[in-house]
């Protein structure tokens, strides 16, 4: 059992990198990555608590321009020492905080006032996101769970979301290639594309360098998981998959098995390696 696809509080998770690590072996995993939002902090701390247990592959999840949909793409094998992805993170990372600042302006005029303070409970020195303000907004009791917070207030296209900066596809590709990274691209029906325009679209990042597509995923279909894996065939791309784990913020997501039926091949794993080595040596 494998899973490439965690978060920690150094991001918007909420076990600590070691406590991942110890979930992890504990199931046991046989492979595992770490891929915070737009920080390698948790990296270094993850990979020592899995030293012995499990493959601990360093990893990151890069906010990426696009629209109408999401588009986020993880950086596996990263260095997370390299200076350019350094620089890179900390601007994004400005971006989610000139965010979250406007967020909390508009919840103050939808009269549904957080302070900086009261997020902070939440994520403590980590990279303040929007799981924690909703983790706020339900300690203020102004909804019952994070998933009404999304839909009511936080969830694109509701009153108090706002977007921040990102890096155009092009770029954050590089960045990881700079990195000594295996750039794959994240969840593909978050961008909301019909099949024809997601191949073309596909087509365009791997001119510019992908290596790999995000195939199992929870929340991904049958169709959708068997459409993903023809366009690696298609593209010569790698399949990955994970199950996005954030610990408690979704308490019916599991590590490893998704909600409950779910898994990841281990040769996904395999591939991955194979994959790096190719590409480092």
């Amino acid at each position: 059992m494998i899973d490439l696809h965690l978060h920690s509080t150094c991001s918007d998770g909420s076990l600590s990198p070691t406590e991942l690590a110890d979930r992890a072996a504990a199931l046991p995993l046989k492979a595992a990555s770490l891929n915070d939002h737009d920080t390698v902090v948790g990296i270094a701390e993850f990979q020592e608590a899995a030293a012995g247990r499990f493959a601990a592959i360093s990893g990151v999840e890069i906010s990426v321009d696009h629209a109408p949909g999401t588009l986020h793409l993880l950086g596996y094998y990263i260095d997370p020492a390299h200076d350019g992805l350094a620089q890179a993170l900390s601007r994004l990372r400005a971006g989610r905080e000139d965010r979250n600042h406007l967020i909390l302006e508009r919840l103050r005029s939808l009269d549904r006032p957080v302070t900086k303070e009261a997020v902070r409970q939440f994520s403590g020195d980590d990279v303040v996101g929007r799981p924690h303000i909703a983790r706020a907004m339900v300690a203020a009791g102004y909804v019952k769970d994070t998933r009404e917070a999304f839909d009511r207030y936080l969830g694109k296209g509701r009153p108090a979301y706002c977007d921040r900066y990102r890096l155009e596809p092009d770029d954050a590709i590089a960045l990881i290639r700079s990195a000594g990274g295996i750039p794959v691209l994240s969840h593909p029906f978050t961008l909301e594309l019909t099949p024809p325009a997601l191949e073309r679209f596909v087509a365009g990042l791997v001119h510019h360098g992908l290596q790999g597509i995000e195939v199992y995923y929870p929340e991904h279909q049958p169709s959708q998981t068997e459409q993903y894996l023809a366009l690696t065939e298609r593209f010569n791309l790698v399949a990955t998959g994970g199950t996005d784990f954030h610990g408690d913020l979704n308490p019916k997501l599991h590590m490893g098995t998704g909600f409950g039926g779910f898994s990841v091949p281990d040769s996904v794993y395999d591939a991955l390696a194979k994959r790096h080595a190719s590409t480092s040596g």
